[in-house]
C-alpha cells in the first residue's frame, strides 16, 4: 500500500488533492520507517474517521471496533476488510494474499481515490496538534547508542547504572486502551510515578501511543517531567552521545508484535550477569487490558519469569486451576508472578516493592522511594 500510493500519488494530485498520505492506526503506526506517522491509537480509531479526512481505513484482522462500520457510514470513508476470515457489514472486501499483494494494493488505493471525490471540505477537521516523538528502538538500535560508550562491552554501562541505582529498575508498560480505565489515564499516571523513581519505562503497542501523545517521547520534554536524578542522568548521557538533548523518559520499541524485543533485551541481560530472566529488576504491565493478543504476550511473559502487573483482572476467574497456576503456584516454575491491580498509583508502589525485592535478593542498594 506504501508502495501503490507513491505510484498513484499523481493521480491523486489531478483530483486535486495534494496527494496520498498514509497514516497508521495501533501497531500500523510503526510504519514509521517507511516515513508514515502514528496517527491514532486502537481506542481513536473512531475518531481518525471523524476527522472527515479519511478516504478509506483498511483492516485486518485483530484491534478492530465493531462499530467502525456504521461511522464510516456516516462520512465518505470506506471501510476495507482484507482478511478471508474477517468480514464486516457495510464494510468493502478486499482479499488479500501474498501472491496477490500488488494488485490488492493498487485496488485499495484506487477505491480511496474514488471517495476523495465525494469528500466533503466542510466537515474536515483535523486537530492542529502533532507530538514529536523519538519510537521504534530495536535492540540493536539500543546498543548501538551503548557501544558509543563503551564500544568493547556496550551493555555495561546499562548494567553499571542499574546496579549502582541511578536505573533502580526497568518496567516494561505495554498493550492496549481500555475505554473503561481510559479516563483514568491510567498508564500516564504510572508512567509518572515510576519515572519519579528513576525507573526506566519501555513501551510498546497502542500504551506507546498514549506516551507519545502525553509527551514521554519527546526528547525535548524531559525536563517537563518529574524523573529521579539518577534516571535523568543516565537519558541525558546517553541522549548527548547518540546526537540528542536526551533520550525520551519512556524508550518506545515498536508494536505489540515488537515485544519480542524486550525478551531479546532481557535474555542478552541474563546471560551477561549469568543470573535467571527471574532474578533481573524487571517487570511487565498491562495496565489497560483488553486485547485477546495482551493475553498471549502476559502468559508469555509469565514464562519468561518476569512478573506480570495487569488491569483490569484476566477472565480467568471461572478456571480454578488457571488461577492458581497464575497466582500461585507460577513463581516457583518459572519465577513468574501475575499481579493485578486497578489503581495507578497502587500499582506504581507495587511494582516499585517488587523490584525493591529483586535488588535486595541481588545485595544491590535500594534507595527510598519518593511520594508517588
Amino acid at each position: 500500500i506504501v508502495e501503490w500510493a507513491e505510484k498513484l500519488n499523481d493521480k491523486a494530485k489531478s483530483l486535486g488533492a495534494k496527494g496520498i498520505n498514509i497514516v497508521g492506526v495501533c501497531c500500523t503506526g510503526n510504519l514509521m520507517r517507511h516515513g508514515v506517522p502514528l496517527a491514532a491509537n486502537e481506542f481513536q480509531a473512531e475518531l481518525a474517521i471523524v476527522t472527515g479526512a479519511l478516504e478509506a481505513m483498511v483492516v485486518d484482522y485483530q484491534c478492530i471496533w465493531p462499530i467502525l462500520s456504521d461511522v464510516a457510514s456516516c462520512y465518505h470513508t470506506k471501510l476495507i476488510t482484507t482478511m478471508p476470515f474477517v468480514k464486516i457489514p457495510g464494510a468493502i472486501h478486499i482479499e488479500y494474499s501474498p501472491e496477490k499483494a500488488d494488485e490488492v494494493a493498487q485496488k485499495v488505493i484506487e477505491t480511496a481515490l474514488e471517495a476523495y471525490k465525494q469528500r466533503e471540505p466542510s466537515r474536515v477537521f483535523i486537530p492542529d496538534s502533532p507530538e514529536e516523538i523519538i519510537a521504534g528502538f530495536s535492540v540493536e538500535a539500543l546498543i548501538e547508542v551503548l557501544k558509543k560508550v563503551n564500544h568493547e562491552d556496550p551493555l555495561k554501562p546499562l548494567i553499571d547504572n542499574i546496579v549502582n541505582g541511578n536505573i533502580f529498575g526497568v518496567v516494561a508498560i505495554v498493550g492496549c486502551p481500555n475505554p473503561k480505565t481510559r479516563r483514568l489515564a491510567f498508564a500516564e499516571r504510572m508512567i509518572k510515578g515510576l519515572i519519579k523513581n528513576n525507573v526506566l519505562v519501555i513501551v510498546t503497542g497502542c500504551i506507546a501511543h498514549i506516551a507519545g501523545q502525553a509527551g514521554f517521547l519527546n526528547p525535548n520534554k524531559v525536563d517537563s517531567f518529574e524523573v529521579g536524578d539518577g534516571l535523568k542522568q543516565v537519558l541525558k548521557a546517553l541522549g548527548n552521545v547518540a546526537g540528542l538533548n536526551s533520550l525520551p523518559v519512556a524508550i518506545h520499541m515498536g508494536s505489540c508484535v515488537d515485544n519480542s524485543r524486550i525478551g531479546v533485551l532481557l535474555k542478552a541481560l541474563s546471560e551477561k550477569l549469568g543470573l535467571k530472566v527471574s532474578d533481573l529488576p524487571v517487570v511487565a504491565s498491562a495496565p489497560e487490558l483488553i486485547s485477546e493478543k495482551a493475553i498471549s504476550i502476559g502468559t508469555w511473559a509469565l514464562a519468561l519469569g518476569v512478573t506480570v502487573h495487569v488491569c483490569p483482572p484476566p477472565r480467568i476467574l471461572g478456571g480454578p486451576k488457571v488461577r492458581e497456576i497464575l497466582t500461585k503456584d507460577l513463581k516457583a516454575l518459572t519465577g513468574g508472578e501475575a499481579y493485578v491491580e486497578c489503581d495507578p498509583e497502587l500499582a506504581v508502589k507495587g511494582i516499585l516493592d517488587r523490584i525493591k525485592q529483586k535488588r535486595i535478593a541481588l545485595n544491590l542498594p535500594v534507595p527510598e522511594a519518593v511520594h508517588i
